[in-house]
């Protein structure tokens, strides 16, 4: 929400409010209209609005009325030139090129009537085409302007309403929870991209299906030396013979780029700058409450869960002695083992500075998971009916891009390591595919299969995940500092050396780091205690939940935790804070994390921050601590109740903010 280009806008918006409202109308109106529609990207565009909506930038009702004006003035002249062109539009590019998109429109509107005028407007593939096919047959004006008059409103309301509420809330989660919400985010784009990727591709293929069936075979019979091996693949009296050519086709896609990617990383000599600014993003965005998350979903490529998932099949297959499909998946998973670990060993690709011993490129977890869900996929899918035969590929792709993410968080991987993996993945179970269905044509009964491998999975996840979390996010934590200080030194002057604010690139997170402790915190916690201080364990998961349930008081509402260079805090302390002016709960916190250098005499040295919060209610969905300006407020409490440590305040150099040294009793000079 703080990048240049939002900046410019929201200052542009804010010199010109009328022209804002005409650049919204023009969005809905362009969406709208029957060919140029196909073009337009409505939802990112008024998701956009719908944001600077809901920060203030943007009169709310305005920016509703233009763009359900421009939806229904669009929609109005798109119904026109169906009246009055309507027949020479089939003629008309691009509808002589697909045919089908004029048909779906059409067949919409016989079915539904005026109702598909509505239906239509929130239905993308058919929404710049119902109109036009409205006035192609005639329907009667009046009629038509209700429902399309009401659809817009709705449509508007709809397609603003996602970001106005993200720009409502923004204020408030930005301040606590902006690192999950962009990693949650992030996911959820990765996830939507990954499944609309395996989506159109599977579609592709299946509309193109005979004509590549159409060009194999009479490749086959130009090239008789090579076309006899080719036939089997492309033989018109083989049902598989669509499947097996999509098989083939991608599998030499698939070579094509794992090679270039493989080609690109040997001449490099290392990891690709793409790489490094993907782990270095990933780096500054860990945070607790998403890293045990990513640490559950990157065990799921464990052997504990994938292994359980793997022999229970093979049990199956075994019982129903379907021997050719048993011995199938013992390879997929042997041999892609085998060459994955021949790969990491003769591939000596740098690791991630973050990776221990055992990840390399290709990601063994990335490709087995892909080679796992991914046969699977292809043994049971001639099994299902038409387009549900998509379905194991959309799975397959999103357990792949769940584990891969995860593991790309928590730095275990470079991008590149989770690329080469799923491509090697696709690559090996590809060609055993092609094998396996040139080989066996007879099908089986695959609901219990798949009941009994998708169960076993989230059996195997729901026990493992949880035992393995910990352990995992113990292999990927911040390095211990490797820059030592004496003890003296920092104690004199060398304090200042050590930044005196939060490295954030939102000014509203740039907490000043206004005190700095040297020794064990316990004496430190006994003295705030006794001043009616209160600590807080970390929030975890079920914590984050309650923050939704209104019933919970906000006395115990927890704080969210937040991180300085990728830790935690270790101690979070509270104290109750007079209401303010109006009436507000308040709180004073104070958090220490570790200091990124090391005093020379063992005494570890902590970095803190002293703020007030008050509670915020965005939307009244959530309850959120929240920091506010307190003129030192926070700051004083803290200074006084430890008073006895015999604390010394001085400015810091580079914000002139004083900042509260001291060291605990157990330390003595």
């Amino acid at each position: 929400m703080d990048s240049a280009w939002i900046e410019s806008a929201t200052a542009w918006i804010a010199a010109h409010p009328i022209a804002a409202g005409a650049l919204i109308f023009l969005i809905a109106f362009c969406d709208a209209l029957v060919i140029l529609g196909i073009f337009v990207p409505a939802l990112p565009l008024l998701f956009a609005v719908g944001a600077l909506v809901g920060l203030g930038h943007i009169n709310g009702p305005y920016a509703l009325a233009a763009a359900a004006a421009g939806a229904f003035l669009g929609d109005a002249v798109s119904y026109w030139v169906g009246r009055v062109w309507g027949p020479q539009l089939r003629q008309t590019w691009p509808f002589s090129r697909y045919p089908q998109w004029l048909d779906r429109g059409e067949l919409m509107f016989r079915r539904r009537g005026a109702m598909s005028i509505v239906i239509a407007r929130f239905v993308g593939a058919v929404r710049p085409f119902v109109p036009a096919i409205a006035g192609m047959l005639r329907m009667p004006l009046p009629r038509y302007l209700v429902p399309s008059l009401l659809a817009s409103i709705g449509w508007a309301g709809l397609f603003l309403a996602p970001g106005w509420i993200l720009g409502a809330s923004y204020e408030a989660v930005a301040a606590v929870a902006d690192r999950l919400a962009i990693v949650l985010g992030t996911l959820l784009a990765v996830l939507a991209l990954v499944w609309a990727a395996v989506l159109y591709t599977w579609r592709w293929f299946a509309a193109h299906a005979d004509n590549l069936l159409a060009r194999g075979l009479s490749w086959t019979r130009k090239h008789p030396r090579l076309g006899r091996y080719a036939a089997a693949l492309v033989d018109p009296n083989r049902p598989e013979s669509p499947s097996l050519v999509m098989l083939a086709v991608c599998l030499l896609a698939i070579s094509w780029a794992w090679f270039t990617l493989l080609a690109t990383l040997l001449a490099s000599g290392g990891p690709l700058a793409v790489d490094q600014a993907i782990h270095a993003l990933m780096w500054s965005l860990r945070n607790p409450l998403a890293d045990r998350l990513m640490a559950g979903l990157a065990s799921l490529g464990d052997t504990a869960v994938l292994g359980t998932a793997s022999a229970v099949t093979l049990v199956y297959l075994l019982w129903r002695r379907r021997w050719m499909a048993a011995a199938h998946w013992i390879a997929a998973i042997v041999f892609g083992l085998v060459l994955t670990a021949l790969l990491e060993t003769a591939i000596d690709m740098p690791r991630p500075p973050t990776a221990p011993a055992g990840f390399g490129f290709p990601s063994v977890a990335v490709t087995m998971t892909t080679v796992v869900f991914g046969f699977f996929a292809v043994l049971i899918a001639r099994e299902l009916p038409g387009r549900k035969r998509v379905w194991p590929y959309l799975v397959a792709g999103i357990a792949t891009a769940l584990i891969g993410f995860a593991r790309l968080y928590l730095g275990a991987h470079w991008l590149s390591d989770l690329i080469g993996g799923s491509l090697f993945g696709i690559l090996w179970l590809l060609a055993l595919g092609l094998a396996y269905r040139s080989h066996v044509a007879r099908s089986f009964w695959m609901r219990p299969l798949a009941w009994m491998f998708y169960g076993s999975f989230l059996a195997a996840a729901l026990w493992h995940a949880p035992r393995a979390a910990d352990g995992l996010l113990a292999k990927f934590e911040a390095a211990a500092p490797l820059r030592i200080v004496a003890a003296e030194r920092w104690w004199n002057d060398g304090w200042g050396e050590l930044p005196g604010r939060r490295d954030e690139s939102d000014a509203r997170r740039r907490w000043l780091l206004d005190m700095q402790v040297a020794g064990p915190l316990a004496p430190l916690q006994a003295a705030l205690e006794a001043e009616g201080w209160r600590v807080q364990p970390q929030a975890d998961w079920t914590a984050t939940i309650g923050l939704l349930d209104d019933d919970i008081p906000a006395i115990r509402q927890p704080v969210l935790p937040a991180t300085l260079d990728a830790r935690a805090e270790t101690l979070l302390m509270l104290h109750d804070a007079p209401p303010g002016a109006d009436d507000g709960e308040r709180l004073y916190a104070l958090r220490l994390w570790p200091a990124p250098v090391a005093l020379d005499d063992g005494s570890p040295l902590w970095l803190g921050s002293t703020q007030r919060l008050h509670l915020a209610r965005p939307l009244d969905a959530a309850a959120l601590w929240r920091p506010e300006p307190d003129d030192g407020e926070a700051f004083d409490q803290v200074r006084d109740a430890l008073s006895d440590f015999a604390p010394i305040e001085q400015p810091h150099p580079d914000t002139g903010q004083p900042v509260l040294r001291l060291r605990t009793r157990s330390t003595t000079r």
